[in-house]
């Protein structure tokens, strides 16, 4: 891909986001108590392919790791990227890391 992807961390809207074009690709988040919940993301089908879902899953992991926060996946395809990336899954929170067979 030509162009970085600039991931903002938008947080009057609790979003990781991506903008490309007029149109926003986002990951909610939801800060919690030595936590962050990871609940939807979104990815237009105009970005597919450009990897804009991945840097919106290292963004939010990335920030969970610096304020040493532990993530609850509940998006499948932020549970879905965890899996497949063994770099994360110390982030993961301990009950969530049997559901994604990371032990």
């Amino acid at each position: 891909m030509s162009e970085a992807l600039n991931v903002v961390m938008n947080e009057a809207e609790q979003q990781f986001q991506v903008k490309l074009g007029g149109e926003t690709a986002f990951a909610e988040y939801r800060l919690v108590d030595h936590g962050i919940i990871l609940p939807h993301t979104v990815v237009p089908e105009s970005f597919e392919g450009k990897g804009v879902g991945s840097a919106l899953a290292k963004a939010a992991l990335g920030y969970a790791r610096e304020h040493d926060l532990k993530v609850i996946p509940t998006c499948p395809f932020m549970a879905g990227y965890i899996g497949k990336h063994p770099e994360w899954h110390d982030v993961v929170h301990d009950a969530y890391r049997a559901q994604l067979g990371i032990g």
